[in-house]
């Protein structure tokens, strides 16, 4: 007799806490992020996640982001409200040579957008800061420590909370790699890769250095950030299933 039932992906579901770092508020917390990961046989992925940002004016987004085999953004849909009210909502599908979306935002109506691309996009910026580690996928170690440039990139939002939008908005980003690190946080201990954001041409305000860590096992799992500057925020996984 055939089997009736078939599951040949693999999922995680996790959460993220958002916290303030400035004195007057250490340690509060700001914000939380509940994702999954659902990770398909050919080695597709999709994430979907919902982010509450507490701080006024408050944010909260919905997307779900997918990859192809080779980590490659193909679509998104991001969904955003902020200090409780309907700001946007839009889909965005990347191609060979090609990005574009179709929004609907309560500041510019309805807005479609094509961006042309060398290739295939490198990646793509939701603001789920699940999705934050994916882009260090892009990172080559062989090559030794230093600063290396993704040149194709593209944002939902410019603003750093992503609360704007959303529509498409082209930028570049420098990463560093730090090392290999052992570190504990409250989802559990991980063998990690710490790197850091330390530039983003394009943005209209410059993004202060972003430590962050993933998992060092080729799945690019976040496992905590921390952002200084005028931002002073940190996040860290809390929580994760499998």
């Amino acid at each position: 007799m055939s089997k009736i039932l078939q599951r040949d992906h693999r999922s995680v579901r996790g959460t993220i806490q958002y916290t303030s770092k400035k004195p007057e508020r250490m340690d509060e917390e700001r914000g939380r992020e509940y994702f999954m990961i659902n990770v398909h046989s050919d080695g597709r992925r999709t994430c979907i996640a919902h982010c509450e940002i507490d701080d006024r004016p408050s944010v909260m987004r919905d997307i779900t982001y997918s990859l192809d085999e080779n980590w490659a953004p193909t679509d998104c849909f991001v969904r955003l409200t902020v200090a409780d009210r309907f700001m946007g909502t839009g889909w965005f599908r990347f191609e060979d040579g090609f990005a574009e979306c179709e929004t609907s935002t309560s500041l510019e109506g309805r807005v479609t957008q094509r961006m042309e691309t060398n290739g295939r996009l490198d990646t793509f910026q939701n603001h789920a800061i699940a999705c934050d580690a994916w882009h260090l996928r892009l990172y080559d170690r062989s090559k030794g420590p230093g600063v290396q440039g993704i040149e194709q990139m593209l944002l939902s939002s410019p603003d750093h909370r992503g609360a704007t939008g959303p529509m498409l908005f082209r930028i570049g980003l420098g990463i560093e790699y730090v090392g290999e690190e052992h570190i504990e946080v409250q989802a559990g201990s991980f063998d990690a890769l710490h790197y850091r954001f330390v530039s983003s041409p394009g943005l209209p305000q410059e993004h202060p250095p972003y430590d962050m860590w993933c998992t060092n096992d080729e799945e690019f799992l976040f496992l905590k950030g921390e952002v200084m500057g005028y931002m002073q925020t940190a996040y860290e996984l809390v929580e994760l299933m499998e």
